[in-house]
């Protein structure tokens, strides 16, 4: 007769179990993220990846790609035009970066101390921020018209100097582009450094007040390196803005895209020009892949430069 009080047999312990609560949370976060990761890959990384193939091939849309190895980059190289193309990127970006951030800063400090009518102020200087690129690079072309017509040159006019080529000059035409650039990213770089400063905490200041620190040295000691994540992001995020500078340098000089003698044409309208009004697709792949190891490598140098010490 069989026993009735049989041991039940003990439950195998699934693999699940056995993992420690840490694991577990990784597991399922990695879960979560797999759609949006594959989504931004197939968006990002899958076209980046084709736009390396892409640079490799002869391609005018109308027959099927023709692998060339590396002529594109070789004519490329070759062509004194992109060398001009390029240098003018790097102006964009050795001269915009610091000038925007530099002024940006010094507006937020100030402003960060205003109390009358603040919000009203900063909603002021965020407005360029939130125009239309193409509307305000119309409104900037019609300012360096020349008299009776340009506002800038009737004001010069007024104070007896003589009116000036803007953008239809060679030495002046990218300075006339950068400027209206600068202006309209003020906004946003003077709202991320006021929300820097106001996240520094006060007892810091109280602190080196009663150690007799006048406001320079609480600047240079206190504001200036506890802004330096703040810093960092905006110095990375206007960088990538002015290599990638179009809207401005294709309104302002619609009649003659990029300027005289290609005075302002940045490497963005360049590679417009060639894919969409060459039909040169494979040469501009060549191009989009120049820019972004020029992106790569600046972002990542920049990073490197300005990062935590430790």
């Amino acid at each position: 007769m069989a026993s009735v009080n049989a041991v039940p047999q003990a439950r195998p312990v699934r693999f699940w179990d056995r993992l420690n609560i840490g694991t577990k949370r990784v597991i399922w976060a990695w879960a979560f993220l797999a759609v949006p990761i594959a989504f931004y890959a197939g968006i990002r990384f899958y076209p980046t990846f084709q736009a390396f193939w892409l640079s490799m091939t002869d391609w005018d849309l109308l027959s099927p790609p023709r692998f060339i190895g590396f002529a594109n980059y070789q004519t490329m190289f070759a062509d004194p035009v992109f060398w001009k193309v390029f240098n003018n990127t790097f102006l964009y970006l050795i001269i915009g970066t610091p000038v925007s951030l530099a002024i940006s800063f010094l507006i937020a400090y100030y402003l960060d101390r205003v109390r009358f009518l603040h919000s009203f102020i900063r909603a002021l200087y965020f407005l360029p921020f939130l125009t239309t690129a193409a509307a305000m690079g119309w409104v900037w072309r019609w300012f360096y018209q020349p008299v009776p017509i340009g506002v800038i040159n009737g004001f010069l006019s007024t104070l007896g100097i003589a009116q000036q080529p803007f953008l239809r000059s060679v030495d002046q035409a990218l300075i006339s582009i950068l400027i209206p650039a600068i202006w309209a990213g003020l906004g946003f770089q003077i709202i991320i450094f006021m929300a820097g400063l106001r996240a520094i905490p006060g007892t810091f200041y109280e602190a080196a007040r009663i150690d007799g620190l006048g406001d320079w040295a609480i600047l240079r000691k206190i504001t200036v390196p506890l802004l330096k994540p703040t810093t960092v992001f905006l110095v990375v995020f206007s960088s990538i803005g002015f290599l990638r500078i179009f809207d401005q340098v294709y309104n302002m000089t619609s009649n003659d895209p990029g300027g005289p003698l290609n005075a302002t044409k940045p490497l963005v309208l360049m590679i417009y020009q060639t894919a969409f009004s060459s039909y040169q697709m494979g040469y501009a792949a060549a191009q989009t892949v120049v820019l972004f190891t020029i992106l790569l490598f600046v972002s990542l140098l920049q990073l490197y430069v300005l990062r935590e010490k430790k």
